[in-house]
């Protein structure tokens, strides 16, 4: 054995030869110099000006309704009440503007977290930039994934082939020629090639064609649907009960104002306003929390759809792993060498035999003839420029004392890229194919490769990323299968890929949520199964299956995969578009990773896309729903949690809604079946007064609730936002103990007061009275947002704090209340008074009474679930 220390030679030149085709690009300066103000951006179409936004929250379907109920008070004779509806939708219409108003805003701050980056030759030096900084002139590097950033012209060519979709609407990619235009929008899926900038902005034909789809709306989500068949459901109900209310009070003798009067106040009370712009704000807020945790959500509604996942299928490299490359051991069929550095850095214990070190620095050249990527020092570090592994090999090269990745393509070389199916790329130069690849892909082309794959089994066992290298002396080729024949193996690269720190402990919280995740990897098996069984992913009974041994029936594929810790091997972009379509058909909610320019239809297909922020293609990004900018594993079972602390939060404060709707119905019901004899508890005004005290601030708090600890504890929730259990909650156990302690309030002040059924009763005693019934709805409603912190723990157990903003709300509407009671002018508008002892008393008992019926309710549904599960 020998031991040598590599020193690294002088780095390939930077700056093109003269004569060399080559092409410097342009300078910084000149660049800075051609930017035109503003930069690189496509015409945008101001957003809607906050007049517009403003008035389309008071001419909605719920406020037309209330403006109608405005109209029919002021015909009426009930001007106040006129007002004080149009009041409301003013306010409800203001409330939902602010909030839609910073949902955008927070959604564009969102998107500009992800800034698209381009590749370009200035000063002679291969650089990315951001897109908005190109320039007319700009000598542009596209490689498969990239997406076009301006007008080009191909000045040369390597197989490159453009999906123009975006400006066709053709879906087959066409191939491209020096000389050939390739334009902004489109997406490079195959091939490399450089090319000059001859339009940006509003000059493309992007532009013109992007200036015709601005009309075009958005399709509404599932849960956008789902939100407003809850709000239209509950309308109709609304407005069905107000016209039964006021025909039963007719038909009882009830004079026709006083039945309009509490017809009104029953279609007001439930008509739920604004319920559409507090979950909007809620799943914003939602997505803001994700985008500091380093998970970037490219469509709100996608939050609440994260807490459904209930399988991920994850790439390896770089999510599981840290995609940071490094050479440990090289074959070649003399013997093996074995390399010991630090990071990229181009020096490294070399050690092995002299004719293995000799075959190993041949090898290490020619891998380097066919990688773009490269090492670059950063002040003290040395860093990958490009793709890692490719970075790997030229610290490789540099390491055995060549001269490592070479900047730009000499004249006269035949480049033929990567591509998912043939696993391998290679370049023609000066009469010598240099050729790397995956090595089942590779050996099979060599004319000799003994021991070969026993090797490269051996390697990929240890978990490390196999390459073989190989290379031919022929004449220029023709195409790709012409080339990559009768080749001599060099030999065998082993690269490290080590597991993300946080990967197991993410692995453990997906099986305690009940997500099934599978490994979806282009290495080979055994390399995935080493893998798999480092970070814990790897069960007993988990399978590793090669693409091309995948079942060609879908539900076979779905019964072979439907397992925790399965690892799918060498697979295609076509692969994973169909193990998504075949867990979809068993029932599962999938996320799909994906980092390459083949990977859109299967991040299409996922009901969560997942693309890489770091290492993924435009393509990836453009498809997906969820964008990790850290592209950590981790990250997206963080996403999940959030995902399901919103669900959890948009059901909370929809209980809360709904329950306070039963207590503010309840006085009109009794109104309406007395025939008048019990005086209404509750005026119209009360009614929205409280809608405005009780239902703001209390609801955004709770949909600002904190996960709980427990919200990844079993599987996701099989349901939708409004079910049997929430209605039967809100309006069989939370509204009615509510409305019952505020009709109690308001009967005993008016006993004792000496009323009696169907008697008269003097203003003051009713107003008094009437401020007992309220300050017992505003009570109950107090405790009814701090049960709801919980869908399943009483409070005792649940807990006080956790919540600051629901601390200050509460605290807020106590102070309203107050204000409402005390001050004269507001209490007589509302017609009320401060509540007698007798009256706060008993309107005190609401808290208690909310409290203990929730616990009790939680308490029973927790047994009879434990004794079905036991049984």
């Amino acid at each position: 054995m020998t031991g040598s220390r590599g020193d690294p030679p002088a780095g390939p030149p930077l700056v093109a030869a003269p004569g060399d085709a080559r092409s410097a690009g342009l300078s910084s300066a000149e660049a800075a110099r051609r930017r035109p103000p503003g930069g690189n951006r496509l015409p945008v179409e101001g957003p809607p000006s906050p007049l517009r936004l403003l008035v389309a929250q008071l001419v909605h379907f719920f406020a037309l309704l209330l403006w109608a109920a405005a109209v029919l008070a002021f015909v009426g004779g009930l001007p106040q009440l006129a007002v004080a509806i149009a009041v409301v939708v003013v306010l409800n219409g203001l409330f939902a503007f602010v909030q839609e108003y910073r949902a955008d805003r927070a959604a564009d701050a969102l998107r500009e977290l992800v800034p698209h980056r381009v590749t370009v030759v200035r000063d002679g030096i291969r650089q990315d930039v951001d897109a908005v900084d190109l320039v007319v002139g700009d000598l542009v590097i596209l490689e498969a994934g990239d997406r076009v950033a301006g007008d080009l012209d191909v000045v040369d060519v390597h197989g490159l082939r453009v999906d123009e979709a975006t400006l066709t609407g053709e879906s087959r990619p066409v191939g491209k020629s020096t000389g050939d235009a390739v334009r902004a929008g489109c997406f490079v899926v195959e091939g490399e090639a450089s090319a000059t900038v001859t339009a940006i902005g509003g000059d493309t034909r992007l532009a013109s064609i992007a200036t015709l789809t601005r009309s075009v709306e958005r399709a509404r989500t599932p849960l956008s649907r789902e939100l407003h068949r809850v709000v239209r459901a509950v309308t109709f109900l609304a407005v069905g009960l107000g016209v039964a209310c006021f025909g039963l009070g007719l038909a009882l003798g009830l004079p026709a104002n006083e039945g309009f009067l509490f017809a009104v106040g029953v279609t007001v009370a439930l008509v739920p306003e604004g319920l559409l712009p507090t979950v909007t704000l809620s799943l914003a807020r939602s997505a803001q929390l994700l985008a500091r945790d380093h998970a970037l959500v490219r469509r709100l509604e996608s939050v609440e759809t994260l807490g459904s996942t209930t399988f991920i299928c994850t790439d390896k490299t770089g999510t599981l792993t840290q995609n940071r490359m490094a050479v440990l051991e090289v074959w070649t069929p003399s013997s093996a060498v074995t390399l010991r550095g630090l990071g990229y850095e181009p020096t490294a214990d070399v050690r092995g035999p002299a004719d293995a070190v000799e075959s190993t620095r041949r090898l290490a050249a020619t891998a380097a003839i066919c990688s773009t990527g490269r090492i670059r020092q950063d002040g003290a570090q040395w860093v990958a420029v490009g793709d890692p592994m490719e970075a790997a090999l030229d610290a490789l090269a540099q390491r055995m004392g060549e001269p490592g990745t070479v900047v730009g393509t000499p004249p006269g070389t035949r480049r033929f890229p990567f591509d998912p199916h043939r696993r391998r790329m290679s370049v023609w130069e000066d009469g010598v194919l240099s050729l790397k690849g995956a090595p089942d892909s590779v050996l099979p082309l060599c004319a000799t490769a003994a021991g070969a794959a026993e090797a490269a089994a051996g390697l990929a066992a240890r978990g490390l990323r196999v390459l073989a290298v190989a290379q031919r002396r022929c004449p220029m080729p023709t195409d790709a299968e012409d080339a990559e024949r009768d080749l001599q193996l060099l030999g065998l690269v082993g690269l490290e890929d080590p597991p993300r720190p946080g990967v197991t402990e993410a692995l453990v919280a997906c099986r305690r949520a009940g997500i099934r995740v599978a490994m979806i990897t282009g290495d080979s098996g055994a390399t995935g199964a080493a893998i798999a069984r480092e970070v814990g992913l790897w069960q007993d009974d988990s399978v590793v299956v090669e693409g091309q041994d995948l079942p060609a029936d879908q539900a076979a594929l779905g019964e072979l995969l439907d397992r925790d810790g399965a690892v799918v091997c060498r697979v295609s972009p076509e692969d994973k578009l169909r193990i998504a379509q075949a867990l979809q058909a068993r029932g599962h909610v999938v996320a799909m990773t994906g980092d390459g320019v083949n990977d859109g239809p299967a991040l299409r297909a996922a009901d969560i896309g997942v693309a890489m922020g770091v290492s993924g293609t435009d393509v990836a990004r453009q498809a997906a729903d969820l964008v990790l900018l850290d592209d950590h594993f981790a990250t997206i079972v963080v996403a999940v949690r959030q995902g399901r602390s919103t669900f959890a939060n948009i059901r909370r404060f929809l209980t809360y809604h709904l329950t306070d709707n039963v207590a503010e119905l309840t006085p009109f019901v009794v109104f309406s079946v007395t025939g008048g004899s019990v005086p209404l508890a509750l005026g119209v005004l009360q009614v929205l007064s409280l809608d405005i005290a009780t239902d703001l601030l209390p609801a955004l708090a709770l949909g600002a609730e904190p996960s709980s600890p427990r919200v990844l504890d079993g599987p996701p929730p099989r349901r939708r936002l409004v079910d049997a259990g929430l209605l039967r909650r809100a309006l069989l156990i939370l509204g009615p103990v509510e409305a019952t302690v505020s009709m109690a309030a308001f009967l005993a002040v008016l006993v004792a007061g000496g009323w009696t059924y169907g008697a008269p009763v003097s203003s003051g005693t009713l107003a008094t009275a009437s401020g007992a019934a309220f300050t017992a709805v505003v009570l109950g409603q107090m405790a009814n947002a701090i049960a709801c912190r919980s869908s399943t723990r009483p409070v005792w157990r649940r807990g006080w704090r956790g919540n600051r903003f629901l601390g200050w709300a509460i605290l807020t509407e106590l102070l309203i209340l107050v204000v409402m009671l005390v001050v004269p002018a507001i209490a007589d508008l509302l017609g009320q008074r401060p509540p007698s002892l007798l009256g706060l008393l008993i309107a005190s008992c609401a808290v208690p009474a909310v409290l203990a019926a929730d616990g009790l309710h939680k308490v029973v549904r927790a047994r009879l679930r434990n004794g079905r599960a036991t049984a």
